[in-house]
Order: structure tokens, then sequence, then C-alpha cells
């Protein structure tokens, strides 16, 4: 399923909103954004695999995942589902208090029923405006969404317990944990006592990944944070993320993102700039 809000953050735009419908639309493998998502269930039932954790969601309840989380969502076979996502930039957001709210990922949401609608039909209003812009388009949608998120931030989090642990779920959290320190399979296996090939399956089986990608990708996650939250040099930061040299930094890096970590750091600048 072609992702157009994704699309449309791609191109340039700060807020994107899209409603989908569906049976069997199930991600093939984790992912993150440099952006944040709000994932609202209208009808049917979700899991969503956030990081080393596994939430059910059910209609009505949503879900934020901020920058870099890695997440991806899933259904029971054969279980038709509707949903709306909204993505936003963080400079949408007009107040520090609530930027700072929302970049804890707090598992699932579940408000009241009056709540529930007026959170709801905030997302109907910039799908709406999406559409059909009018006069003041990116002020009207930049209000909205402040206004959105004001709804949110007032609710209390009722997090919902992760639907299961799992051994797959350990190695997760131990790699999240320890990206910056050497791991290889046979110390995965040997500290989970399991076999490699074990490990193998049952890890690709859940994640769709491979170990070694799932490693990558999460130690270029964490520096793309230190790119964005700190001045230090790519080398400092290549060894604080668990690279041996500056070389094989450099090329997972571009395999992950793209783009060299001097190109990455240059157009974070440019865009706080502009």
């Amino acid at each position: 399923m072609i992702d157009q809000a994704g699309i449309l953050m791609a191109q340039g735009s700060g807020i994107a909103c899209e409603r989908i419908q569906g049976v069997n639309d199930n991600m093939s493998q984790s992912h993150y954004h440099e952006y944040y998502e709000i994932y609202y269930l209208e009808a049917g039932e979700r899991f969503h695999m956030v990081e080393d954790k596994l939430y059910k969601m059910e209609a009505g309840e949503f879900i934020i995942f901020p920058p870099y989380v890695m997440h991806h969502s899933y259904g029971a076979e054969n279980m038709p589902f509707k949903r709306v996502l909204l993505y936003f930039s963080q400079e949408e957001i007009l107040w520090p208090s609530i930027l700072s709210e929302l970049r804890e990922e707090g598992g699932i949401y579940k408000v009241g029923i009056r709540e529930r609608q007026e959170i709801h039909r905030a997302m109907e209003l910039i799908l709406k405006e999406q559409k059909n812009p009018g006069a003041y388009h990116e002020e009207y949608a930049r209000g909205v969404l402040n206004m959105l998120l004001l709804l949110i931030a007032r609710e209390e989090r009722p997090e919902k317990a992760p639907e299961r642990k799992s051994r797959i779920g350990e190695v997760i959290r131990y790699i999240h944990s320890h990206y910056q320190e050497e791991i290889s399979l046979e110390m995965l296996a040997q500290m989970f006592y399991v076999s490699p090939y074990y490990l193998c399956r049952e890890f690709k089986k859940n994640t769709n990944s491979t170990i070694i990608r799932y490693i990558n990708v999460t130690r270029i996650m964490n520096a793309q944070r230190k790119f964005m939250e700190t001045s230090k040099n790519i080398t400092d930061i290549s060894k604080e993320t668990g690279f041996s040299n500056l070389t094989h930094f450099n090329r997972v890096f571009k395999s992950v993102t793209g783009m060299s970590p001097s190109q990455y750091r240059k157009q974070f600048r440019d865009n706080v700039k502009s």
C-alpha cells in the first residue's frame, strides 16, 4: 500500500493526513520516521510492534509514534480495518510544553467517548483541509493540529500492558540498550540460550529483518539523534553508536538513510535555518 501522506511529507509538507481501509494489509518490516505520527483506528483490530513491545489496538483507540521510534503494524488474518494517519514535523508544534509531552512513546491511548469524538473530528478537519485547501491553508492546518495536540495532552496516558512478551522481545530490548557495544549473533544466541539458527529464524519471522540489519538500523537511528541534538563530530558519533571504524559507519549510514553522515548533518542544519 502506497503511503500517500509519507510522500507529502517527503515533498516538504509539515502536516499530512490519510485514511486507508483494507484487509490483510500488513507491514513487512519495522520502520521509523523523522516526524511524528498519530495512528487512529476507526474500525477493526490491529497489533503494533513498537521497538520491543507489542500492543493490541481496538477501534476508537490511537497511538503516537515520536520520531525515530521503530514500529510496524499488522492485523489478524482476514480482519478488515480502517484507520487515519496524521504525520507532522516537530516545527509545527507551537508550544515547548506540548513538544516535551509528545517526545516519549506512551503506548495506546483509550479515551472517553466525547474526547474520542473531539480528537477524531480534529483529524477529520485536517484531512478535509488537505483535500480542499482554503485561504490560510497552512495556518489553518497548524491551528487544528495544535488544538488536537492540546486535547491529547490533557488526557491521562492509560497505557495498556504489552500484549505479550517473548524471547525476541528481550533480544530487541537488549539491542536497544547495548547498541553502543559490540554485538554478535553468536553472543546473543549464547546469552538467550538458543541456537544461532533458531534465533535468526525467529527474529526474521517477528521483525522481517535480519539481526545484523536491525542492529545497524538501531545504531544509525541513534546516530541521527546525536546529529540533531549535539554538535559532536562524525568520528565521535560513530564510536558512540557502536562502530569500530569511520569507514564502516559511513557505509552503513548511507545504506540506511541514502546519504552520507556529512550530507545528513548539512541537510538538518539547512532545514533548521529555513
